[in-house]
């Protein structure tokens, strides 16, 4: 009984795997005789189903498809260590890319020819079903890479604990955001996600299990984090908590002057350190253009009824700036949170009776976009191109930016149907030892432009953020992405400058075969 069960379950597995190695051309044999019971167990867990292939060659920007030869769907951490010794020890490797929620816009978790392994899978099997412990005692979390952040709020508030580094959607892996950084309108005071771990868990291209941290293997902590997948696969995140407050007065301001709005906010996050409690506890700026609504799909804020005097106010001036402010209370605070905002509004020149202010639960507030989100969805409108651009500028030129690109090209083409970004950071806050890239001064902006676009029309944006960076090249404006996307090795050394050799060391050391995250086109863009 039990042979008649395991025999069939073992041919099928071996079908499996010999049929994915055929399609790679991958020589080496599987020990039938001695029944390669770690390459069968691995097969059963690889998909060649068509449904699964689709899945793993789109992402959220609708834009690259790539399609796989198989998708793993790994139950814990030892199958993704076990496929990657697997293509690393052959004589012609296959390319491994990690898979969250599927939220890279630019086929950046995709392996064309290769294999996906779908992080998701573990969400559900590991650590008793949660795959997220909290440990009240020395106040941090210990996180499969596979999780996703609204989880990890939902998990670490039932203690009365929460993170202090977001982004603004919640619905992405762990895994995911601390390779490239993670941020929000938190990052000026606690810095990136990146700036938020205490240590990892990683399985690097040569399949070692390693356990690192600013102690122990630092080279590679510091190498993951903000490395674009490329030099190992995080598992296991540990993250700092403290004490989570309850609401948060949440207040948005208008300008109509690019000078004073950005004077304003550097004003603000002067006041950055963390247990500064005259400090805001969330800042981010954004443009109002013309788009129907004042409202966007990452939030509905404004009272309906403001809508027309704001809608004239952007009529008159082509755009209007919103500075959106937020600070933390509790029970402990909540008969002082007033005065506190009061004062930090005094000064500022915003434009006078343009000031809204909500009062919200803080995880209404954190989790602000999945209304939007479902909103969307029920509409048929999520699941389009997105043709985001997402950039890092020297606080020297913002200025210039605005008018050559707010005010210049923007305007001109009239396109823009998304949120447009614009808030500042510490460069402070940062850790240059980490992969991640930032301008060199002190205090630079991000910029993001969240485009949605139709399946016919995603190429006009596609020519406007081309547009916006010749534009930058070309008056020696010092960008650099933020969620990168370059297709010649040039590109890349330049994006990288002074690190790039330090990268370079870091992918031979963990990577030798260059197995990782090949949807970057990093070192495989020949």
């Amino acid at each position: 009984m039990v042979m008649s069960f395991q025999f069939p379950a073992y041919f099928t597995a071996i079908f499996i795997i010999t049929r994915v190695m055929s399609i790679m051309k991958i020589s080496k044999p599987l020990d039938v005789h001695h029944k390669d019971i770690r390459a069968v167990d691995l097969a059963t867990k690889l998909s060649v189903d068509p449904s699964a292939i689709e899945s793993a060659s789109r992402d959220f920007g609708g834009i690259v498809k790539a399609e796989p030869e198989a998708v793993l769907h790994p139950s814990a951490p030892q199958d993704i260590a076990a496929l990657i010794k697997f293509s690393y020890s052959n004589s012609v490797p296959f390319g491994i890319a990690a898979k969250g929620h599927g939220h890279s816009v630019r086929g950046q978790a995709m392996a064309e020819n290769g294999v996906v392994v779908d992080m998701r899978s573990m969400a559900n099997k590991r650590r008793n079903g949660t795959g997220i412990r909290v440990s009240i005692d020395r106040l941090y979390a210990d996180v499969g890479g596979e999780q996703l952040w609204i989880d990890v709020l939902n998990a670490t508030l039932e203690y009365g604990l929460a993170p202090v580094s977001w982004t603004d959607y919640l619905y992405l892996t762990v895994g995911g955001t601390l390779s490239n950084a993670g941020i929000s309108g938190q990052t000026f005071r606690y810095g990136p996600q990146i700036s938020n771990v205490l240590e990892m868990d990683v399985i690097t291209g040569k399949a070692d299990f390693l356990t690192c941290s600013p102690r122990m293997n630092s080279e590679l902590f510091y190498a993951v984090l903000g490395g674009l997948g490329q030099f190992g696969i995080i598992t296991r995140a540990r993250i700092p908590l403290q004490p989570a407050p309850k609401r948060v007065k949440w207040v948005r301001l208008l300008y109509d002057d690019f000078s004073s709005f950005t004077k304003d906010q550097e004003l603000l996050i002067s006041k950055n350190g963390r247990k500064d409690k005259s400090a805001l506890d969330y800042l981010e700026g954004s443009l109002l253009m013309d788009q129907g609504s004042p409202d966007n799909w990452r939030s509905s804020f404004f009272p309906h009824k403001d809508h027309p005097k704001i809608i004239s106010l952007i009529t008159k001036h082509g755009i209007i700036y919103c500075l959106e402010i937020v600070k933390h209370y509790d029970d402990r605070t909540k008969h002082s949170v007033d005065k506190e905002m009061k004062q930090v509004l005094q000064g500022l020149n915003y434009m006078p009776g343009f000031m809204f202010g909500k009062d919200v639960g803080y995880e209404e507030f954190l989790n602000r976009v999945r209304s939007g989100e479902l909103k969307l969805k029920s509409q048929g409108l999520w699941d389009v191109p997105h043709p985001w651009l997402n950039l890092f500028i020297p606080k020297s030129q913002i200025s210039d930016f605005n008018n050559g690109v707010f005010r210049g090209i923007v305007l001109e083409r009239n396109i823009t149907t998304g949120p447009v970004l614009v808030y500042p950071m510490n460069r402070q806050k940062w850790d240059d030892r980490m992969s991640a890239v930032i301008p060199d001064e002190e205090i630079f902006y991000t910029v993001g432009f969240l485009h949605s676009s139709g399946f016919d029309t995603w190429e006009a944006f596609e020519d406007q953020n081309k547009d916006i960076m010749r534009f930058c090249n070309k008056t020696g404006i010092m960008v650099k992405q933020y969620l990168p996307h370059y297709s010649t090795k040039e590109e890349w050394v330049h994006h990288f400058g002074s690190k790039w050799k330090v990268f370079q060391h870091r992918k031979y050391q963990f990577d030798p075969r260059m197995l990782l995250s090949p949807g970057q086109r990093i070192f495989n863009n020949n």
